[in-house]
């Protein structure tokens, strides 16, 4: 499909400037995508053994917690647990990663209980399974805060590689051909014009010698 255009020699010239610029531009996103690629691969791969590492801890922890259930009456089990003394405080902030805003969740601080531990409660009427599950949910909580980063940056960096992958399929597909068949259009119309023009001035010149020798 070609672009509607007056056949003029400084259209042919726009043409092909834009042409060389719609080349460039789609050379430079592939390897914008290929690398985005290469990136999302790689964090996917990381994904995948934090997310595993994660619900391993999680699950130990949540079967201590059963087995703490189990073992301890409903009543002293939510007095235990009613008022967490470790806080946690996050600051989010946003890196450039392949030209995507990612964020990155930084530990400002954490406070703890007047004990310096993460246990909300004394060990005098609590199991020892509780203790194990409220000390690996602690342990894996850096893991998850990493988790959240990784798994939104994948989700970012594969909006941003599918938006890559159109732009590039809309120059290699639409706008490239149309160009280079413009162009083409273009060449041969004033290549047809110029040999019009060579035609008619040769029978100018004929009609002058005719003139002449008459």
């Amino acid at each position: 499909m070609e672009i509607r255009v007056n056949p003029t020699r400084m259209e042919l010239n726009r043409l092909k400037g834009r042409l060389k610029m719609a080349q460039r531009g789609h050379k430079l996103l592939k390897d914008k995508r290929d690398e985005l690629m290469r990136k999302f691969l790689e964090l996917i791969r990381e994904n995948k053994e934090l997310r595993m590492r994660v619900e391993a801890k999680l699950s130990r922890s949540f079967a201590n917690f059963l087995l703490a259930q189990a073992v301890m009456s409903a009543e002293t089990m939510e007095e235990a647990i009613m008022f967490p003394q470790a806080r946690v405080e996050l600051e989010a902030e946003e890196v450039n990663m392949m030209s995507v805003r990612v964020p990155r969740f930084i530990r400002q601080q954490q406070e703890e209980g007047t004990g310096g531990d993460v246990y909300p409660y004394g060990f005098a009427n609590t199991s020892a399974e509780l203790d194990t599950s409220i000390a690996a949910l602690a342990e894996v909580l850096p893991q998850l805060i990493k988790l959240a980063e990784v798994e939104k940056a994948v989700f970012l960096l594969a909006n941003e590689i599918d938006k890559t992958r159109r732009r590039v399929n809309a120059l290699e597909h639409v706008l490239i051909p149309q160009l280079v068949s413009t162009i083409k259009y273009i060449s041969m119309k004033l290549d047809e014009n110029e040999r019009g023009a060579l035609v008619r001035l040769m029978k100018i010149k004929d009609i002058v010698r005719g003139d002449k020798t008459g």
